[in-house]
């Protein structure tokens, strides 16, 4: 290995932060690529093949790593790289021949303020106990939302706030609060083992990065009863459709208990995407959901689909909004183009209505 191996990767890396890119793509057959803006474009750099690829990206990783590479065929970890920045890395194989991505995780942690978010998160971040989730596609700024609202409570409070992550992502500084980041595979063998020994680790707030599985939710739901923050992510593109998905992964003898349990640990679900703005850059969109007695009533009583029009009612007073009335905001301000806004819509047929009386 030598050491122009190890600084090809450097200058692809470098060169993510010098576009202001989100990732790098590296994959056979084609020259590395970047995203930038949500789009991908390919770097003026000759073709990689799988040999090259292998020899930057074991240059960059333990042996330890290589081996858990080679056995499981994939490889999630975090990097530093000094003077370039810090990554979240994933190796995969791909036709018998290793590829790599790279996700630029910002040294600086974000403000409630730098993401431009609505004062409702101020409030439900001060909450003791109960459960936010932040929900939306992969790359839609979940977890820079969540590092914003920790910070938020960093700032201000005197909590100790555990984190459990696959890789750890933003590194808090202990300002008011005491972190306790905790990796996956590194520190801790899985999400439901950690959360089952969380509790006697005497947290106040519990970020968990992915809510995968049905033992991790249910981890989830019994720590926001039992007297802690928890927050959590959810691959899912609206506020009521994640009280959906969590409810669905029990089966239907368990539903009535976690339909009772969320009814009253849920305090907000915020959805969001990241649209491509006129002019370049992108700007987030946050459906809102906050638990109400009217919202509990109808998750407790199976009528989930009643959620979205009883989040239309008295919004200046719930803090609540639905996607559809920001995508419409940010048409009638000219930052999106129509096609964006039906293509990242969660009602797309809803918001062409609206569109039409513009």
């Amino acid at each position: 290995m030598g050491e122009n191996d190890k600084l090809d990767i450097r200058k692809l890396l470098k060169s993510v932060v010098a576009y202001k890119a989100s990732d790098l793509h590296l994959v056979s057959g084609s020259e590395p690529q970047i995203r930038i803006d949500g789009k991908l474009v390919p770097l003026n750099l000759p073709t990689l093949d799988g040999k090259m690829i292998e020899e930057m990206c074991y240059g960059i990783i333990t042996d330890k790593q290589k081996k858990s590479f080679e056995e499981e065929g994939e490889l999630d970890f975090a990097l530093m790289v000094p003077g370039v920045g810090r990554f979240r890395a994933n190796y995969y194989n791909t036709l018998g021949e290793i590829a790599a991505a790279f996700r630029i995780i910002p040294l600086s942690v974000p403000t409630l303020e730098d993401i431009n978010a609505p004062d409702v998160f101020k409030s439900i971040i001060k909450r003791e106990k109960g459960l936010i989730l932040v929900t939306g596609p992969t790359g839609s700024g979940k977890s820079t939302t969540l590092a914003a609202m920790l910070n938020e409570i960093n700032e201000n409070e005197r909590k100790h706030i555990l984190t459990i992550e696959d890789p750890v992502e933003f590194v808090h500084e202990n300002k008011k609060s005491l972190f306790s980041h905790r990796e996956v595979g590194q520190d801790t063998k899985s999400f439901a083992r950690a959360l089952k020994y969380a509790l006697r680790e005497d947290p106040d707030v519990i970020l968990i990065g992915e809510m995968r599985d049905k033992e991790t939710i249910a981890a989830a739901l019994t720590a926001a009863e039992t007297g802690h923050l928890v927050l959590g992510t959810l691959h899912t593109n609206s506020a009521y459709q994640t009280v959906n998905r969590i409810i669905d992964v029990f089966s239907g003898d368990e539903q009535p208990q976690v339909r009772a349990m969320l009814s009253t640990s849920l305090v907000a679900v915020i959805s969001q995407a990241l649209i491509p703005k006129i002019g370049g850059g992108r700007v987030a969109t946050f459906e809102i959901l906050i638990n109400n007695p009217a919202i509990a009533n109808l998750i407790r009583e199976n009528k989930t689909h009643q959620i979205y029009s009883q989040m239309q009612l008295n919004q200046q007073h719930t803090g609540m909004q639905t996607q559809t009335q920001i995508l419409v905001k940010l048409l009638k301000n000219n930052m999106i183009t129509k096609e964006d806004a039906i293509r990242f819509s969660n009602r797309p047929d809803e918001l062409k209505t609206l569109i039409q009386s513009l």
